[in-house]
Protein backbone atom coordinates (compact mmCIF):
# COMPACT_ATOMS: atom_id res chain seq x y z
CA UNK A 1 0.00 0.00 0.00
CA UNK A 2 2.93 2.36 0.79
CA UNK A 3 4.25 1.72 -2.72
CA UNK A 4 0.81 2.53 -4.15
CA UNK A 5 0.70 5.85 -2.29
CA UNK A 6 4.19 6.70 -3.59
CA UNK A 7 3.09 6.00 -7.17
CA UNK A 8 0.00 8.18 -6.74
CA UNK A 9 1.93 11.06 -5.16
CA UNK A 10 4.62 11.04 -7.85
CA UNK A 11 2.10 10.82 -10.67
CA UNK A 12 -0.03 13.60 -9.22
CA UNK A 13 3.04 15.86 -8.92
CA UNK A 14 3.79 15.30 -12.59
CA UNK A 15 0.14 15.96 -13.45
CA UNK A 16 0.07 19.27 -11.56
CA UNK A 17 3.29 20.37 -13.30
CA UNK A 18 1.80 19.61 -16.71
CA UNK A 19 -1.37 21.52 -15.90
CA UNK A 20 0.72 24.48 -14.81
CA UNK A 21 2.65 24.39 -18.10
CA UNK A 22 -0.46 24.50 -20.25
CA UNK A 23 -3.93 23.70 -19.02
CA UNK A 24 -6.34 22.50 -21.70
CA UNK A 25 -3.60 22.15 -24.37
CA UNK A 26 -2.56 19.01 -26.14
CA UNK A 27 0.74 17.33 -25.44
CA UNK A 28 2.11 18.55 -28.76
CA UNK A 29 1.00 22.18 -28.11
CA UNK A 30 2.54 22.28 -24.65
CA UNK A 31 5.65 20.50 -25.75
CA UNK A 32 5.25 17.93 -22.97
CA UNK A 33 7.68 15.07 -23.53
CA UNK A 34 6.26 11.62 -24.27
CA UNK A 35 7.72 10.33 -20.98
CA UNK A 36 5.71 12.90 -19.02
CA UNK A 37 2.56 11.98 -20.96
CA UNK A 38 3.16 8.35 -20.04
CA UNK A 39 3.48 9.33 -16.39
CA UNK A 40 0.10 11.10 -16.57
CA UNK A 41 -1.51 7.98 -18.01
CA UNK A 42 0.18 5.90 -15.34
CA UNK A 43 -1.15 8.22 -12.64
CA UNK A 44 -4.69 7.88 -13.95
CA UNK A 45 -4.31 4.10 -14.02
CA UNK A 46 -3.02 3.99 -10.45
CA UNK A 47 -5.86 6.21 -9.22
CA UNK A 48 -8.44 4.01 -10.94
CA UNK A 49 -6.83 0.93 -9.45
CA UNK A 50 -6.95 2.47 -5.98
CA UNK A 51 -10.67 3.20 -6.45
CA UNK A 52 -11.30 -0.41 -7.54
CA UNK A 53 -9.44 -1.75 -4.49
CA UNK A 54 -11.49 0.49 -2.20
CA UNK A 55 -14.74 -0.64 -3.82
CA UNK A 56 -13.84 -4.31 -3.43
CA UNK A 57 -12.93 -3.79 0.23
CA UNK A 58 -16.23 -1.98 0.80
CA UNK A 59 -18.12 -4.93 -0.70
CA UNK A 60 -16.18 -7.39 1.47
CA UNK A 61 -17.00 -5.35 4.58
CA UNK A 62 -20.68 -5.27 3.57
CA UNK A 63 -20.77 -9.08 3.25
CA UNK A 64 -19.14 -9.52 6.66
CA UNK A 65 -21.67 -7.15 8.21
CA UNK A 66 -24.49 -9.19 6.66
CA UNK A 67 -22.93 -12.40 8.00
CA UNK A 68 -22.97 -10.96 11.53
CA UNK A 69 -26.64 -10.03 11.13
CA UNK A 70 -27.58 -13.49 9.86
CA UNK A 71 -25.57 -15.20 12.62
CA UNK A 72 -27.65 -13.26 15.15
CA UNK A 73 -30.81 -14.60 13.51
CA UNK A 74 -29.40 -18.14 13.66
CA UNK A 75 -28.70 -17.71 17.36
CA UNK A 76 -32.28 -16.54 17.94
CA UNK A 77 -33.71 -19.53 16.06
CA UNK A 78 -31.54 -21.85 18.15
CA UNK A 79 -32.83 -20.27 21.37
CA UNK A 80 -36.40 -20.81 20.20
CA UNK A 81 -35.59 -24.42 19.28
CA UNK A 82 -34.06 -25.04 22.70
CA UNK A 83 -37.24 -23.68 24.29
CA UNK A 84 -39.38 -26.22 22.40
CA UNK A 85 -37.23 -29.23 23.31
CA UNK A 86 -38.89 -29.93 26.65
CA UNK A 87 -42.42 -29.15 25.53
CA UNK A 88 -45.07 -31.84 25.48
CA UNK A 89 -45.00 -34.14 22.46
CA UNK A 90 -47.89 -32.72 20.45
CA UNK A 91 -48.44 -32.51 16.75
CA UNK A 92 -48.39 -28.73 16.72
CA UNK A 93 -45.23 -28.52 18.81
CA UNK A 94 -43.53 -31.01 16.48
CA UNK A 95 -44.47 -28.99 13.42
CA UNK A 96 -43.37 -25.79 15.12
CA UNK A 97 -39.98 -27.31 15.92
CA UNK A 98 -39.50 -28.49 12.34
CA UNK A 99 -40.51 -25.08 10.99
CA UNK A 100 -37.96 -23.34 13.23
CA UNK A 101 -35.28 -25.79 12.16
CA UNK A 102 -36.03 -25.08 8.50
CA UNK A 103 -35.79 -21.33 9.12
CA UNK A 104 -32.50 -21.80 10.97
CA UNK A 105 -31.09 -23.94 8.16
CA UNK A 106 -32.18 -21.37 5.59
CA UNK A 107 -30.38 -18.68 7.56
CA UNK A 108 -27.24 -20.81 7.78
CA UNK A 109 -27.35 -21.27 4.00
CA UNK A 110 -27.66 -17.51 3.53
CA UNK A 111 -24.71 -16.97 5.84
CA UNK A 112 -22.67 -19.46 3.82
CA UNK A 113 -23.59 -17.69 0.58
CA UNK A 114 -22.41 -14.39 2.05
CA UNK A 115 -19.13 -16.02 3.11
CA UNK A 116 -18.63 -17.45 -0.36
CA UNK A 117 -19.25 -14.04 -1.94
CA UNK A 118 -16.79 -12.39 0.47
CA UNK A 119 -14.18 -15.05 -0.23
CA UNK A 120 -14.58 -14.59 -3.98
CA UNK A 121 -13.94 -10.86 -3.59
CA UNK A 122 -10.92 -11.56 -1.39
CA UNK A 123 -9.58 -13.82 -4.13
CA UNK A 124 -10.03 -11.02 -6.65
CA UNK A 125 -8.32 -8.61 -4.29
CA UNK A 126 -5.39 -10.94 -3.71
CA UNK A 127 -5.13 -11.62 -7.43
CA UNK A 128 -4.70 -7.90 -8.06
CA UNK A 129 -2.06 -7.64 -5.34
CA UNK A 130 -0.15 -10.56 -6.81
CA UNK A 131 -0.26 -9.02 -10.29
CA UNK A 132 1.06 -5.73 -8.94
CA UNK A 133 3.76 -7.50 -6.98
CA UNK A 134 4.84 -9.52 -10.01
CA UNK A 135 5.08 -6.34 -12.08
CA UNK A 136 7.13 -4.70 -9.34
CA UNK A 137 9.41 -7.73 -9.17
CA UNK A 138 9.84 -7.65 -12.94
CA UNK A 139 10.78 -3.96 -12.90
CA UNK A 140 13.15 -4.36 -9.98
CA UNK A 141 14.83 -7.35 -11.56
CA UNK A 142 15.41 -5.36 -14.73
CA UNK A 143 17.09 -2.66 -12.65
CA UNK A 144 19.03 -5.26 -10.72
CA UNK A 145 20.23 -6.81 -13.96
CA UNK A 146 21.64 -3.46 -15.02
CA UNK A 147 23.36 -3.06 -11.66
CA UNK A 148 24.80 -6.56 -11.91
CA UNK A 149 26.18 -5.78 -15.35
CA UNK A 150 27.88 -2.70 -13.92
CA UNK A 151 29.31 -4.75 -11.07
CA UNK A 152 30.65 -7.32 -13.50
CA UNK A 153 32.42 -4.59 -15.42
CA UNK A 154 33.91 -3.32 -12.18
CA UNK A 155 34.81 -6.80 -10.99
CA UNK A 156 36.48 -7.61 -14.31
CA UNK A 157 39.01 -4.79 -13.73
CA UNK A 158 41.73 -5.67 -11.15
CA UNK A 159 41.83 -3.51 -8.05
CA UNK A 160 45.36 -2.29 -8.86
CA UNK A 161 44.22 -0.92 -12.22
CA UNK A 162 41.17 0.71 -10.55
CA UNK A 163 43.43 2.29 -7.93
CA UNK A 164 45.84 3.68 -10.52
CA UNK A 165 42.92 5.17 -12.48
CA UNK A 166 41.69 7.14 -9.44
CA UNK A 167 43.12 10.46 -8.35
CA UNK A 168 43.48 9.15 -4.79
CA UNK A 169 43.80 5.61 -3.44
CA UNK A 170 40.98 6.32 -0.96
CA UNK A 171 38.58 6.77 -3.88
CA UNK A 172 39.43 3.30 -5.13
CA UNK A 173 38.81 1.77 -1.67
CA UNK A 174 35.48 3.64 -1.45
CA UNK A 175 34.39 2.29 -4.86
CA UNK A 176 35.32 -1.23 -3.80
CA UNK A 177 33.33 -0.91 -0.56
CA UNK A 178 30.35 0.43 -2.51
CA UNK A 179 30.49 -2.49 -4.90
CA UNK A 180 30.56 -4.97 -1.98
CA UNK A 181 27.60 -3.26 -0.31
CA UNK A 182 25.68 -3.29 -3.60
CA UNK A 183 26.31 -7.02 -3.91
CA UNK A 184 24.71 -7.61 -0.51
CA UNK A 185 21.81 -5.23 -1.13
CA UNK A 186 20.99 -6.89 -4.45
CA UNK A 187 20.92 -10.36 -2.89
CA UNK A 188 18.78 -9.21 0.06
CA UNK A 189 16.35 -7.36 -2.18
CA UNK A 190 15.84 -10.31 -4.51
CA UNK A 191 15.27 -12.64 -1.55
CA UNK A 192 12.75 -10.29 0.05
CA UNK A 193 10.77 -9.84 -3.16
CA UNK A 194 10.67 -13.60 -3.74
CA UNK A 195 9.47 -14.18 -0.19
CA UNK A 196 6.69 -11.62 -0.61
CA UNK A 197 5.48 -13.29 -3.80
CA UNK A 198 5.58 -16.73 -2.16
CA UNK A 199 3.59 -15.45 0.82
CA UNK A 200 0.95 -13.89 -1.41
CA UNK A 201 0.59 -17.07 -3.45
CA UNK A 202 0.26 -19.07 -0.23
CA UNK A 203 -2.53 -16.76 0.98
CA UNK A 204 -4.36 -17.09 -2.33
CA UNK A 205 -4.16 -20.87 -2.11
CA UNK A 206 -5.53 -20.77 1.43
CA UNK A 207 -8.45 -18.58 0.43
CA UNK A 208 -9.15 -20.80 -2.61
CA UNK A 209 -9.24 -23.80 -0.29
CA UNK A 210 -11.59 -21.98 2.04
CA UNK A 211 -13.85 -21.14 -0.88
CA UNK A 212 -13.97 -24.80 -1.88
CA UNK A 213 -14.87 -25.75 1.69
CA UNK A 214 -17.65 -23.19 1.78
CA UNK A 215 -19.06 -24.36 -1.54
CA UNK A 216 -19.16 -27.90 -0.20
CA UNK A 217 -20.82 -26.72 2.98
CA UNK A 218 -23.40 -24.80 0.99
CA UNK A 219 -24.24 -27.92 -1.00
CA UNK A 220 -24.63 -29.95 2.17
CA UNK A 221 -26.84 -27.35 3.80
CA UNK A 222 -29.06 -27.08 0.75
CA UNK A 223 -29.53 -30.83 0.82
CA UNK A 224 -30.31 -30.63 4.52
CA UNK A 225 -32.93 -27.97 3.90
CA UNK A 226 -34.50 -30.20 1.27
CA UNK A 227 -34.61 -33.02 3.79
CA UNK A 228 -36.30 -30.83 6.37
CA UNK A 229 -38.81 -29.56 3.83
CA UNK A 230 -39.67 -33.14 2.90
CA UNK A 231 -40.10 -34.00 6.59
CA UNK A 232 -42.37 -31.00 7.11
CA UNK A 233 -44.45 -32.05 4.09
CA UNK A 234 -44.78 -35.51 5.63
CA UNK A 235 -45.97 -33.96 8.87
CA UNK A 236 -48.47 -31.81 6.97
CA UNK A 237 -49.75 -34.97 5.29
CA UNK A 238 -50.07 -36.48 8.75
CA UNK A 239 -52.17 -33.49 9.80
CA UNK A 240 -54.42 -34.09 6.85
CA UNK A 241 -54.71 -37.80 7.61
CA UNK A 242 -55.63 -37.13 11.22
CA UNK A 243 -57.91 -34.24 10.23
CA UNK A 244 -55.68 -32.07 12.39
CA UNK A 245 -56.89 -33.82 15.49
CA UNK A 246 -54.41 -34.03 18.34
CA UNK A 247 -56.16 -37.14 19.63
CA UNK A 248 -55.52 -38.92 16.33
CA UNK A 249 -51.84 -37.96 16.51
CA UNK A 250 -51.52 -39.29 20.06
CA UNK A 251 -53.27 -42.47 18.94
CA UNK A 252 -50.68 -42.88 16.17
CA UNK A 253 -47.83 -42.48 18.66
CA UNK A 254 -49.45 -45.10 20.88
CA UNK A 255 -49.75 -47.40 17.86
CA UNK A 256 -46.05 -46.92 17.09
CA UNK A 257 -45.14 -47.87 20.63
CA UNK A 258 -47.33 -50.96 20.50
CA UNK A 259 -45.93 -52.01 17.13
CA UNK A 260 -42.42 -51.44 18.43
CA UNK A 261 -42.97 -54.18 21.01
CA UNK A 262 -44.31 -56.52 18.33
CA UNK A 263 -41.36 -55.80 16.05
CA UNK A 264 -38.80 -56.26 18.80
CA UNK A 265 -40.41 -59.59 19.71
CA UNK A 266 -40.17 -60.83 16.11
CA UNK A 267 -36.63 -59.49 15.73
CA UNK A 268 -35.55 -61.12 18.97
CA UNK A 269 -37.04 -64.43 17.82
CA UNK A 270 -35.16 -64.15 14.54
CA UNK A 271 -31.89 -63.30 16.28
CA UNK A 272 -32.12 -66.36 18.49
CA UNK A 273 -32.97 -68.67 15.56
CA UNK A 274 -30.32 -67.47 13.16
CA UNK A 275 -28.02 -70.39 12.46
CA UNK A 276 -24.97 -68.21 12.07
CA UNK A 277 -22.04 -68.93 14.30
CA UNK A 278 -20.07 -65.93 15.45
CA UNK A 279 -16.42 -66.85 15.52
CA UNK A 280 -14.57 -64.91 18.19
CA UNK A 281 -11.75 -64.42 15.70
CA UNK A 282 -14.15 -62.49 13.47
CA UNK A 283 -14.91 -59.93 16.17
CA UNK A 284 -12.86 -56.81 15.59
CA UNK A 285 -10.73 -55.92 18.57
CA UNK A 286 -12.21 -53.07 20.55
CA UNK A 287 -10.31 -49.81 20.53
CA UNK A 288 -10.87 -46.12 21.03
CA UNK A 289 -11.23 -44.36 17.68
CA UNK A 290 -11.66 -47.46 15.50
CA UNK A 291 -14.83 -45.67 14.35
CA UNK A 292 -15.71 -41.97 14.37
CA UNK A 293 -18.96 -40.53 15.69
CA UNK A 294 -21.66 -40.38 12.98
CA UNK A 295 -22.90 -36.99 14.25
CA UNK A 296 -21.06 -33.82 15.26
CA UNK A 297 -22.89 -33.17 18.53
CA UNK A 298 -23.19 -36.32 20.63
CA UNK A 299 -26.10 -36.81 23.03
CA UNK A 300 -26.69 -40.46 23.95
CA UNK A 301 -30.34 -41.04 24.83
CA UNK A 302 -30.19 -44.86 25.02
CA UNK A 303 -27.18 -47.07 25.63
CA UNK A 304 -26.33 -50.57 24.39
CA UNK A 305 -27.36 -53.78 26.08
CA UNK A 306 -29.42 -54.46 29.18
CA UNK A 307 -30.07 -50.91 30.27
CA UNK A 308 -32.64 -49.94 32.87
CA UNK A 309 -34.99 -49.10 30.02
CA UNK A 310 -34.49 -52.56 28.52
CA UNK A 311 -35.03 -54.17 31.92
CA UNK A 312 -38.34 -52.36 32.21
CA UNK A 313 -39.63 -54.43 29.28
CA UNK A 314 -38.35 -52.55 26.24
CA UNK A 315 -36.72 -54.47 23.37
CA UNK A 316 -38.56 -57.60 24.54
CA UNK A 317 -36.22 -57.75 27.50
CA UNK A 318 -33.31 -58.78 25.27
CA UNK A 319 -31.38 -55.55 25.53
CA UNK A 320 -30.79 -52.73 23.08
CA UNK A 321 -28.76 -53.78 20.02
CA UNK A 322 -27.25 -50.33 19.43
CA UNK A 323 -27.19 -46.84 20.87
CA UNK A 324 -29.59 -43.96 20.27
CA UNK A 325 -28.25 -40.46 19.61
CA UNK A 326 -30.61 -37.55 20.19
CA UNK A 327 -30.40 -35.17 17.22
CA UNK A 328 -32.84 -32.78 15.52
CA UNK A 329 -34.57 -33.85 12.31
CA UNK A 330 -32.32 -33.20 9.32
CA UNK A 331 -28.99 -33.60 11.13
CA UNK A 332 -26.32 -34.85 8.69
CA UNK A 333 -25.32 -38.46 9.39
CA UNK A 334 -21.72 -39.27 8.50
CA UNK A 335 -19.84 -42.48 7.69
CA UNK A 336 -17.65 -43.38 10.71
CA UNK A 337 -15.08 -45.15 8.53
CA UNK A 338 -14.36 -45.94 4.88
CA UNK A 339 -16.63 -48.63 3.51
CA UNK A 340 -19.19 -49.83 0.97
CA UNK A 341 -22.96 -49.39 1.22
CA UNK A 342 -24.20 -52.95 1.72
CA UNK A 343 -27.86 -51.99 1.58
CA UNK A 344 -30.55 -49.39 2.22
CA UNK A 345 -34.25 -49.69 2.88
CA UNK A 346 -37.45 -48.18 4.20
CA UNK A 347 -39.64 -50.38 6.37
CA UNK A 348 -42.32 -47.66 6.41
CA UNK A 349 -43.21 -48.75 2.88
CA UNK A 350 -44.74 -51.87 4.45
CA UNK A 351 -48.14 -50.78 5.72
CA UNK A 352 -48.47 -51.07 9.47
CA UNK A 353 -44.79 -51.86 10.01
CA UNK A 354 -43.07 -49.63 12.53
CA UNK A 355 -39.44 -50.68 12.88
CA UNK A 356 -36.22 -49.09 11.58
CA UNK A 357 -37.95 -46.80 9.08
CA UNK A 358 -35.34 -45.58 6.60
CA UNK A 359 -32.05 -47.40 7.22
CA UNK A 360 -28.51 -47.72 5.81
CA UNK A 361 -25.95 -50.50 6.35
CA UNK A 362 -22.22 -49.94 5.67
CA UNK A 363 -19.67 -52.75 5.38
CA UNK A 364 -16.17 -51.80 6.54
CA UNK A 365 -12.90 -53.55 5.73
CA UNK A 366 -12.07 -54.22 9.40
CA UNK A 367 -14.81 -56.83 9.93
CA UNK A 368 -17.48 -54.42 11.17
CA UNK A 369 -20.82 -53.36 9.69
CA UNK A 370 -22.51 -50.18 10.91
CA UNK A 371 -26.26 -49.59 10.75
CA UNK A 372 -28.26 -46.34 10.86
CA UNK A 373 -32.01 -46.28 11.53
CA UNK A 374 -34.94 -43.82 11.65
CA UNK A 375 -33.49 -41.55 8.93
CA UNK A 376 -35.58 -38.89 7.23
CA UNK A 377 -33.55 -39.07 4.02
CA UNK A 378 -31.05 -41.51 2.51
CA UNK A 379 -28.26 -39.97 0.41
CA UNK A 380 -26.47 -43.14 -0.74
CA UNK A 381 -27.30 -46.29 -2.70
CA UNK A 382 -26.26 -49.94 -2.49
CA UNK A 383 -22.72 -50.39 -3.81
CA UNK A 384 -21.60 -46.81 -3.20
CA UNK A 385 -18.11 -46.34 -1.77
CA UNK A 386 -18.02 -43.92 1.15
CA UNK A 387 -15.19 -42.37 3.09
CA UNK A 388 -14.93 -41.27 6.69
CA UNK A 389 -17.07 -38.16 7.18
CA UNK A 390 -19.14 -38.56 3.99
CA UNK A 391 -22.82 -37.74 4.49
CA UNK A 392 -24.94 -40.87 4.04
CA UNK A 393 -28.30 -39.43 5.05
CA UNK A 394 -30.17 -37.22 7.50
CA UNK A 395 -31.74 -38.00 10.86
CA UNK A 396 -35.48 -38.24 11.36
CA UNK A 397 -38.14 -40.15 13.27
CA UNK A 398 -39.26 -42.75 10.75
CA UNK A 399 -40.19 -46.26 11.83
CA UNK A 400 -41.30 -46.69 15.43
CA UNK A 401 -39.41 -43.58 16.58
CA UNK A 402 -41.65 -41.24 18.56
CA UNK A 403 -39.03 -38.52 18.60
CA UNK A 404 -36.14 -37.53 16.32
CA UNK A 405 -33.01 -39.60 16.93
CA UNK A 406 -30.45 -41.85 15.23
CA UNK A 407 -30.26 -45.56 16.00
CA UNK A 408 -26.60 -46.53 15.52
CA UNK A 409 -25.60 -50.18 15.54
CA UNK A 410 -22.30 -52.03 15.12
CA UNK A 411 -22.47 -55.61 13.83
CA UNK A 412 -20.02 -58.45 13.22
CA UNK A 413 -19.78 -58.31 9.45
CA UNK A 414 -19.45 -62.06 8.86
CA UNK A 415 -22.64 -62.73 10.84
CA UNK A 416 -24.84 -59.98 9.37
CA UNK A 417 -27.55 -60.58 6.77
CA UNK A 418 -30.19 -58.45 5.08
CA UNK A 419 -33.44 -60.43 5.27
CA UNK A 420 -37.19 -60.13 5.18
CA UNK A 421 -38.29 -60.50 8.75
CA UNK A 422 -41.16 -62.92 8.08
CA UNK A 423 -39.21 -65.19 5.74
CA UNK A 424 -36.78 -66.03 8.52
CA UNK A 425 -39.22 -66.29 11.46
CA UNK A 426 -42.39 -67.56 9.79
CA UNK A 427 -44.28 -65.16 12.04
CA UNK A 428 -47.26 -63.22 10.72
CA UNK A 429 -46.43 -59.69 11.87
CA UNK A 430 -46.99 -56.29 10.24
CA UNK A 431 -43.25 -56.25 9.45
CA UNK A 432 -43.12 -59.76 7.96
CA UNK A 433 -42.33 -58.48 4.46
CA UNK A 434 -40.02 -55.69 5.61
CA UNK A 435 -36.38 -56.03 4.55
CA UNK A 436 -33.73 -55.09 7.12
CA UNK A 437 -30.25 -56.03 8.43
CA UNK A 438 -30.16 -58.63 11.21
CA UNK A 439 -27.58 -60.67 13.09
CA UNK A 440 -27.56 -63.29 15.87
CA UNK A 441 -27.47 -61.89 19.38
CA UNK A 442 -23.71 -62.44 19.60
CA UNK A 443 -23.30 -60.46 16.37
CA UNK A 444 -24.31 -57.17 17.95
CA UNK A 445 -21.43 -55.17 19.42
CA UNK A 446 -21.38 -52.21 21.76
CA UNK A 447 -20.62 -49.15 19.58
CA UNK A 448 -18.99 -47.38 22.52
CA UNK A 449 -16.20 -49.99 22.47
CA UNK A 450 -15.11 -48.64 19.06
CA UNK A 451 -15.90 -44.93 19.21
CA UNK A 452 -13.75 -42.09 20.57
CA UNK A 453 -14.47 -40.82 24.06
CA UNK A 454 -17.66 -38.81 24.12
CA UNK A 455 -16.73 -35.21 23.28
Amino acid sequence: MKSLYLHISTACLVLVTCIFLGAGMSHAQTGVPASVSSSIDSANSVIQQADAVSQIQAQIDAHHAQIQKIDSEISLYQQQLDATTNKKKTLQNTLSQISLTIKKTGAVISSTQEKIAATSLELTQLGGQITDKQQLIQNERAGLAESIRSLRETDSSPFVIQALSQAQISDAWRDADSATALHGAIAANVQEVNQQETQLMSIQNQVAGKKADLLGQKKNLQTQQGSLTATKNAQNTLLSQTKQQESAYQQLIAQKKAQEASFEDALSDLQSKLQVAVNSKDITKAGVGVLQWPVDHVIITQYFGNTAFAASGAYNGKGHNGIDLGVPIGTPIKAPLDGVILGTGNTDLVKGCYSFGKWVLIKHANGLDTMYGHLSQISVAEGDIVHTGDIIGYSGETGYATGPHLHFGVYVSSATQILKLGAATNQATPCASARMPVAPLAGYLNPLNYLPAKP
